[in-house]
């Protein structure tokens, strides 16, 4: 084992500071919905636009940050060992075997979180903001522009965020599945991650880095 130092300040910022955006915006959505009661319903709704706003300007600086770091190539997608990585999580990591793709400066991801966060990012985040948006400002915008049923709208928006409780959870337990399970949360709060092999370079990867720098 060795340790490197994979995540900068503000990448463990942002993570960070977007989950608990995220958990924020759940908790506060469903009281909205009135599925249980604790903020009461004007303080979180107050909440609850205020952390869409603040969730906004995040992903905004999250998409600059990528952008000019060249971190975005992080999340290229490949299919390449991605059965391995499922049958790795599936089996084999409770046979104590080691990862088929471990970590690495140069790819922080395997090619499983490639495809789930790359999903995330261009699809479940932008979902959720439209339509959360389009939700809030329903009264401002033409109808032409809007679902005229508003009770659908916002449940397509409450169908987001299921999908990112399913992801939180899921997330949640795979934080675990380090060599011990606190190493991948401590990383997260360091930027030390200990790895295997972390000069080990897959030819794959090679081939993928030197394409996407072209």
């Amino acid at each position: 084992m060795e340790k490197i130092y994979l995540y900068t300040r503000f990448e463990r910022f942002w993570h960070w500071l977007q989950g608990l955006l995220i958990i924020l915006l759940i908790i506060t959505g469903f009281e909205i919905h009135s599925t249980y009661s604790i903020l009461g319903f004007e303080n979180a709704f107050k909440i609850h636009n205020y952390a869409a706003w603040t969730w906004l300007i995040l992903f905004i600086f999250i998409i600059f940050w990528m952008s000019i770091t060249g971190e975005w190539r992080q999340y290229i997608p490949t299919m390449k060992k991605i059965f391995d990585v499922m049958m790795y999580y599936a089996f084999y990591i409770f046979k104590g075997y080691p990862h088929p793709v471990p970590k690495s400066k140069r790819k922080k991801h395997n090619p499983l979180q490639r495809i789930t966060y790359l999903a995330i990012v261009s699809f479940l985040i932008p979902y959720q903001i439209i339509t959360g948006f389009l939700y809030y400002f329903y009264n401002e915008l033409p109808k032409s522009m809007v679902i005229k049923d508003l009770s659908l709208l916002g449940a397509l928006h409450t169908i987001g965020a299921f999908a990112f409780i399913v992801f939180l959870i899921i997330h949640v337990y795979m934080t675990t599945t380090g060599h011990t399970w606190t190493a991948h949360i401590k990383s997260m709060f360091t930027g030390w991650e200990e790895v295997d092999n972390p000069h080990e370079i897959e030819e794959w990867e090679v081939k993928k880095q030197a394409k996407a720098e072209k």
